[in-house]
Order: C-alpha cells, then structure tokens, then sequence
C-alpha cells in the first residue's frame, strides 16, 4: 500500500478510517454491456455540449482531435478497434454495482490514447464525483459523471510541466544546468546543498527529502523559506544516488520564478498552455472553471481529510499550504489536455505548429541521466533509477508491457498517469480518480500496468 511517501510528505489526512463494507454486489458488468458514467458526449471549456463531426475529425476544447465511448461498448466513429478494450478493462476496477460502497479500483476514469498523433481511445467510465465527507456514498442525484472533459488533479505529473517551464529558460540562456542552484535562489540554504546543481533536481539525485515540513508557519513566505532551507538526506551525497524528491521540483518552479519574473501559475499560461492553446490546464481550476464546468467537470479526490470533501483544490498537502501553486503537484487538467504535452515531447518539442522546446533539448530531457546509479524507493524496491529531466523513464511497474529504455511518462499520487512510448508513435493519458474517497483503498500502479499490456499487444 502506497502510505509512506503521503504520510512524508504531510498529507494531513486522518490516521485512519472505518472500514466499510461493499454491499448488494453482483459483480462488474459484462464486457460490451452499457452503464451509468459511460460518456457519449464532449464539452466545451464552459461546460456546454459540442458535437462531433465525420469520424477523425471532432476537435476539443484544447484543439487536438477527440472522440467518446460508444454506449454499446463498441468503438465509437474514429477510435481503434481496441477502444472498447480499454473500456472494459476500466470498468472491471469501478465499484461493483451503484450500490457499492467501498472500491478496489477507481469510482471513475478517463482514457486517451494517441497513435500517430491521433486518436484511437477516449473513453470516460465511472463517476467523477460519488463520495461526500466522511467519507459517505451519496445518493445517486447527487453524484457526478464521468465525462471525456472530465478535469482531474495531476498530483505528482504537475512535475513534468514544472521541468518543460524551467528547460525553456535553458533554451533561452538564463539557466544552466550544471549550475549550482544557489546561483539562482540564494535563499536555497539548507544543510548540505551547496553542491546540489539544477539537473540534480530534474534527475531526483539532489539528496534532498520527499517532503517539507511547512505546517504551523505564519504565512506563505516562512513556508517556502522552510522549502529553500531543506537540508539533505541524512549521509546523502548531491549527484550519487536517485530519491524522489518532491521537495527538488518545488525548488525547481522556484528557479522559473525567479527567471522569468512571474509566478508559476503565470509563467505555466505564458510558456505552455497558452502557445498550445491547452485552455483546460492550470493551477487552482475553481479560479479559472465556468460555475457550469465546476459542478459537471471537476472530478473528486480525497473525502476524509481534515479539509474535507476535495475537488478542484490540490489533494496533496503541501501544495495546499503554498497556496495551490508549486512545482511538485497542483494543476489540474484533462485527459486530451496532458496527450498533448505527450504528443509535444514525442514531436521533440513542437504541437501543432508551435515549438516550446528544441529538439536537442527535448532529447536531453528523454535520455537516462542516472545510469548506473542507484535507487531509493522503499515503496517500489524494484524501482532503477532510470529518469530523464523530469519524467520517469523505462519503468514496468506503471508502463507494464510498454516499458522500454525510450519510454518516458509519470505518475501521480492521486491516479492519473503519462505515458509515451516513442517506438509505437503511442501516447497514453490515463488519469483515475483512485484517491476518492481514501487513497488508501486501493494501488493504482496494477492498472496502469494492464493498461500497457493491452496497447503493448493491440499497438505496432
């Protein structure tokens, strides 16, 4: 069970909850077989209804083409004979019946997979929102669901955005990577970090911890100073060993700051999704959401900590404290939203017309940088170190049979996942809302893996 790593990073969440029992349960629907939450239908950004047009032509909100599940099962006009597949292969982790109460899965997913550049899945399945506070099963008026414009917390795949913002001041001449990062936040004073260099924070061999502690501070500056004066791990020595750190990428969205002279929430519209045109993608979506998208798109996540019922604020803690804007967690986006920021990086940095990388550096960015070093995980102990400038590459625990030295994507705590596998011209956004109501209920690494597996097997 994946515990630690919240626990250190200060979820703040209960220490435990009642365990509820599922009930009336009569097993998952047969494979082809319509149910409540399969989506059939897209949105624009304000919440409406839009269309499709001619198989392979439908557009969403964001630009990139688009499609639904069929409510038979079947694949829907423009989708691959697999979309159904993947269908089926969510709904057998939903809960089992709408009388369920606890899950071993997801109350709900969103799939969308590119080949080519285009098309081939997108399906939605499941509810987005199906718990209240407590957590307790709402009634079936009062849930939410899953639709294919579905907007999710990306957790943890926040760090891919936050590493393409900071390779772009790269680009541009203003960071060097080799650089000690004390030449760009001289606040960045904790013990042992003077040697801890700018890809040293892309790479996760910083030495720095997971978490920060920022609770129990008087305003958003002392919680960040807290973040910038973060010693090492205890013997840890800067450049030799991979630990995931998220406290690396919150240090890291601190460098685009200070380069770029704006907040990371502004810098993310002016370098990224504004350029792509990614208009369902930002920190803090209750700022930026129609009242309409808010309460039909906004996917659920934890319903027991001590903030209650969460959706569209940042589930992880230390995000939340810093106001819902940090480099290791906090956007939120849709599935179409993050294929494109996949399909960008496997067009070595260009979308559509529109270049936000150069190739070398997207190669850079994709290639091992920690071969031969050793890795500390002790919630994956199978993990390798192997991790490019911010993003995870060539592992099976999440990639399944994808996984190989070229495939690079992410992962995050509260369900969603990239994946891009360059051999196969494949992306994979996969995003699950597994952290609703209790994060605890389930690991969401199995079926991100059958995922994988079946694209590995249908994709050429």
């Amino acid at each position: 069970m994946l515990v630690a790593r919240r626990t250190l990073l200060g979820a703040g969440l209960a220490a435990a909850t009642s365990a509820i029992a599922g009930c009336g349960d009569s097993g998952p629907p047969a494979p082809g077989v319509a149910v409540p939450g399969d989506a059939v239908t897209a949105t624009d950004a304000a919440g409406n209804r839009v269309g499709f047009g001619a198989a392979g032509n439908a557009t969403s909100p964001s630009g990139s083409p688009s499609a639904t599940a069929s409510p038979s099962g079947a694949a829907a006009a423009g989708q691959a004979r697999y979309a159904q597949d993947v269908t089926a292969l969510l709904r057998r982790h939903l809960p089992a019946t709408p009388q369920t109460v606890q899950h071993k899965g997801f109350p709900g997913a969103v799939a969308v997979v590119l080949v080519d550049g285009k098309t081939t899945v997108h399906t939605a399945v499941g509810e987005a929102l199906r718990y209240g506070a407590g957590p307790k099963l709402l009634a079936a008026g009062q849930r939410v669901e899953m639709r294919p414009d579905s907007v999710f917390d990306l957790a943890s795949v926040t760090k891919v955005y936050t590493a393409i913002l900071l390779l772009q001041q790269v680009d541009k001449g203003r960071v060097d990577l080799g650089a000690p990062v004390r030449d760009y936040l001289p606040a960045f004073t904790g013990a042992g970090t003077e040697r801890v260099t700018v890809e040293m924070l892309l790479t996760h061999t910083s030495g720095l911890p997971v978490g920060a502690k920022v609770t129990g501070l008087a305003d958003n500056a002392a919680r960040w100073n807290a973040v910038l004066t973060t010693g090492l791990v205890s013997g840890a020595v800067p450049g030799n060993t991979f630990r995931y750190s998220s406290v690396g990428l919150m240090v890291a969205g601190k460098i685009v700051e200070k380069v770029t002279g704006q907040r990371l929430d502004q810098a993310l519209k002016s370098g990224l999704t504004g350029p792509l045109g990614l208009r369902d993608t930002g920190f803090n979506p209750n700022t930026w959401l129609s009242g309409s998208a808010k309460a039909g798109r906004l996917v659920a996540t934890d319903a027991r900590s001590s903030r209650g019922l969460l959706r569209g604020t940042v589930h992880d803690d230390v995000a939340n404290h810093l106001g819902g804007v940090a480099g290791h967690a906090g956007i939120f986006a849709t599935a179409t939203d993050l294929a494109a920021i996949g399909q960008m990086l496997l067009d070595g940095g260009t979308h559509q017309g529109k270049r936000v990388l150069s190739a070398a550096t997207v190669r850079r960015m994709l290639t091992n940088q920690n071969s031969g070093k050793p890795a500390v995980d002790p919630e994956r102990p199978n993990r390798t170190a192997a991790h490019g400038l911010g993003v995870v590459l060539n592992q099976s625990w999440f990639m399944g049979r994808l996984a190989s030295a070229r495939t690079f994507g992410h992962t995050g705590f509260a369900g969603p996942s990239l994946l891009v596998d360059p051999g196969r011209r494949l992306v994979l956004a996969l995003l699950t809302n597994r952290a609703h109501p209790n994060w605890s209920w389930a690991n969401p690494d199995p079926v991100r893996a059958a995922v994988g597996d079946l694209l590995a097997k249908e994709v050429n």
